[in-house]
């Protein structure tokens, strides 16, 4: 992809997050998601690819999501697309930590598509790449892992989502003496903790979205790092009542329709099947991986992280936007 692309992406995350963080604090977790899609949609259509969401956070009737095959850009390079305009939307709604928006962009066919449906995921960094293997145990993992990077297991720091269905991991991990970081939301920034050189976490395990787990693995190849996940079927991850089989069957069907099979260990160069892609996250709430939106009238700041695979550069960029002069299709969402 162009290197023009890049910073145009970079400008997506930027409005997404911009939107998401005028429903800061509000408690109102799907109007901040809404004015982060309709921003993204919107930035994206102005965007110059033949582009297509490949991995979303909805479906097409399930609008305002950016859906499954959604087409969008006014023409150009053909681009394969998975996003999650707000990766933390709890965390918006309530003003907590580690917020982003974040894309993923790629040459066509260089993600995997799927459906919007639970994924497990196993993230390392690159001292630690080829020594994970989602067929075993997490304890032999974490064995392996260790004795790769050298360390024994009470040194050893793993990241994970505090969430229910983590109770006996976390639990089982800290009896062997794990260090664990347990965060409310958001793996993606967890994922990409684990390959940056000023970052203490070495493992990032957890059960969570596959979108987010698609535009994890574009990060993690581009950075070098390593990472398996396995899609799972609802109601092995909720619970075997009526809804959750009835929806998690629907996920079977779906993904043998999209010639995959659930349960089965996925590498990581089945879902970023290229090294020519593009990550962008933006910060909305202050977090590990970046600085949060500050705002002083009509003056915000923002903090996004370029990633580019091709050449493994990885940028910062600090951006100061007069908010009044933005593109009037987004300033409601904005202002």
């Amino acid at each position: 992809m162009k290197r023009d692309l890049a910073m145009a992406f970079s400008r997506v995350t930027e409005g997404a997050a911009l939107a998401g963080y005028q429903w800061l604090g509000r408690g109102d977790k799907n109007a901040a998601d809404g004015a982060a899609v309709a921003v993204m949609r919107t930035l994206l259509n102005q965007t110059e690819i033949d582009g297509e969401i490949v991995i979303g956070e909805g479906e097409i009737d399930e609008a305002p999501m950016l859906y499954i095959g959604e087409k969008v850009g006014v023409g150009g390079d053909a681009v394969d697309i998975a996003v999650d305009p707000i990766e933390g939307t709890r965390m918006t709604a309530m003003g907590q930590n580690n917020a982003l928006a974040v894309l993923a962009a790629g040459e066509k066919g260089a993600f995997l598509k799927a459906p919007d449906m639970y994924m497990e995921k196993l993230v390392v960094g690159p001292a630690a790449k080829g020594h994970i293997d989602l067929s075993l145990p997490l304890e032999e993992n974490l064995n392996n892992i260790a004795a790769a990077l050298g360390k024994s297991l009470e040194t050893l720091v793993v990241i994970t989502l505090a969430k229910p269905r983590h109770d006996d991991v976390i639990a089982r991990m800290q009896e062997l003496g794990i260090r664990v970081y347990a965060v409310p939301d958001g793996d993606v920034a967890a994922s990409i903790l684990t390959c940056m050189p000023d970052s203490e976490v070495d493992v990032m395990y957890c059960i969570g979205g596959a979108p987010e787990g698609v535009v994890s693995a574009a990060a993690i190849r581009a950075l070098g790092g390593d990472m398996q996940g396995r899609l799972l079927p609802r109601f092995l991850v909720k619970g075997g009542s009526d809804d959750n089989y009835r929806m998690g069957q629907q996920e079977i069907n779906r993904c043998r329709e999209m010639g995959i099979e659930p349960n089965q260990v996925l590498p990581l160069e089945q879902m970023a099947k290229s090294d020519n892609v593009v990550f962008a996250g933006t910060g909305i709430t202050k977090g590990d991986l970046l600085d949060g939106i500050t705002r002083k009238g009509n003056i915000a700041t923002t903090e996004t992280l370029l990633i580019r695979g091709k050449c493994r550069t990885i940028r910062r960029i600090k951006s100061i936007h007069y908010l009044d002069r933005k593109d009037p299709a987004i300033l409601p969402h904005i202002l």
